[in-house]
């Protein structure tokens, strides 16, 4: 109960903080709006080489531009815990009963909220945009939940990295490393039978792919909800893989103080 109550807290001191810079959440919003519209343009054409399920392009890419939004909001979230670090904010908390564990959960789950909320932006957005998505109310619930899946493991991968780090400069290096190779070998853009089969092959252990499934499959017809189970099962086993990577770093790190 207490890392729980602890969490919230640091949830709650962390929105407080975006809401003070609102041009934050204005980019936030904004940002995968126009990557839906532009990129639903740009590439509307190649369905018709087959084998995206659909032959709105629209209808393909949204639920894949909630599984890369949440990805790379993941990825990025380490550039909080930098900031408190780079403050001697964690220092400070370390000197109060707080749960150490809430310090690193709570900016966790924090970038998976955000991600939700994105995801039901750019749904909304989608719908304006004559996307259906085939299992209505339910498959907007997967589609928020498979955006919370993909955020978390990379949330912890990114809380390690800064940790270890402790350098903007660095986290801003790394996660551009991972980020866009694990873009472009996903499904996030093409269908992918597409592919070469080398990427095929190596979309299979993308995580980001393993969203991108779990989001694309409810709202497209035919929904195969063994294979969204099935991937956000691993996703699910990576966050807590990567959480205890993060847990282990900030242990790390309190022996250096």
């Amino acid at each position: 109960m207490t890392a729980a109550r602890d969490t919230w807290f640091f949830i709650v001191r962390q929105a407080r903080n975006l809401m003070r810079e609102p041009i934050w959440i204005a980019l936030l919003l904004i940002q995968p709006i126009i990557w839906l519209v532009l990129y639903g343009q740009l590439f509307r054409r190649v369905v018709h080489l087959g084998g995206f399920g659909t032959t709105s392009y629209v209808t393909f890419l949204a639920p894949a531009i909630v599984a890369m939004n949440a990805f790379f909001g993941g990825t990025w979230s380490g550039m909080g815990m930098i900031f408190d670090l780079e403050r001697k904010v964690i220092e400070r908390f370390l000197a109060t009963p707080a749960s150490r564990l809430a310090l690193v959960l709570s900016q966790i789950v924090r970038a998976a909220l955000t991600s939700a909320i994105q995801a039901l932006v750019i749904l909304v957005i989608a719908l304006a945009l004559g996307v259906h998505v085939h299992e209505g109310a339910l498959g907007w619930i997967v589609v928020l939940v498979a955006a919370m899946a993909v955020t978390m493991p990379f949330a912890a991968i990114s809380q390690g990295i800064a940790l270890l780090t402790r350098r903007e400069a660095t986290m801003i290096a790394v996660a551009n490393f991972i980020g866009l190779p694990l873009l472009f070998l996903s499904s996030t853009l093409l269908a992918t039978r597409q592919m070469p089969h080398w990427m095929q092959v190596a979309t299979r252990f993308n995580p980001l792919n393993w969203g991108v499934i779990a989001a694309r499959e409810p709202v497209l017809p035919g929904t195969d909800w063994a294979s969204i189970g099935v991937h956000l099962g691993y996703l699910a086993a990576l966050t807590v893989a990567t959480t205890a990577f993060a847990t282990w770093t900030f242990r790390a790190y309190q022996r250096t103080l």
